[in-house]
């Protein structure tokens, strides 16, 4: 299969990624990589130094595609689908691209803090770091209950990239961060929408074996 994507389940970037490739059903060949296993790890680092998911390796085109971001926009370009991901329109596309900046930034990475700091141990632990990340969160979640209102998907009325951004982070922030359900209505519906979506629905189901590995 020309197609080689390199991720784990519990992976949150790597379930943004997987999302747009079960929206447009592209073929490829799930790689699974346990980073905690020298020899994969090694094997992973030969394809991607950084050794960060997700990497989509396209054999065909002998390219090598990191950051979910990306890897969107490349299938956008070469593997187009019923789902019009990166709006053709090119101020859609714009605000949409802004939207995926805004929730990379402002909830993912953030939420990534949190869980994170979870796993250290004692001693090496970063409380400011955490406190910051939870701030920017509460902040970022207000802006979006106000925006998500009147709003199916994250710019209107078509699911795009910027909804694939949105479903990971909100998930595990309401889930295994700090709950959103009682305080952001809007959210917590949208929430509920992406997660009735058939690809992200197929995510979760992918990812549910491995959940309990996700401190809280």
């Amino acid at each position: 299969m020309a197609l080689k994507l390199y991720f784990h389940p519990l992976s949150s970037y790597c379930h943004k990624a997987l999302i747009a490739l079960y929206e447009n059903d592209v073929p490829f060949d799930p790689q699974l990589v346990n980073l905690q296993d020298p020899a994969e790890r090694a094997a992973f680092k030969a394809i991607w130094p950084m050794g960060k998911f997700p990497v989509l390796r396209d054999e065909a085109r002998d390219r090598t595609i990191p950051e979910s971001t990306v890897i969107i926009e490349y299938l956008a370009q070469h593997h187009p689908g019923k789902v019009e991901l990166i709006p053709l329109d090119p101020d859609l596309a714009r605000e949409t691209r802004a939207r995926d900046r805004f929730l990379d930034l402002y909830l993912h990475n953030p939420m990534q803090k949190v869980i994170g700091d979870r796993m250290r141990p004692e001693g090496q632990k970063d409380s400011a770091g955490v406190a910051e990340a939870l701030a920017t969160i509460q902040t970022a979640l207000g802006m979006l209950e106000h925006e998500m209102a009147e709003r199916e998907w994250a710019t209107g009325e078509r699911f795009s990239l910027a909804d694939c951004a949105a479903a990971p982070p909100l998930y595990y922030i309401t889930n295994h961060v700090r709950s959103f359900r009682d305080t952001h209505p809007n959210m917590t519906r949208y929430l509920e929408r992406l997660q009735q979506r058939p690809s992200y629905a197929r995510v979760l189901r992918e990812a549910e074996p491995y959940l309990a590995w996700v401190p809280k």
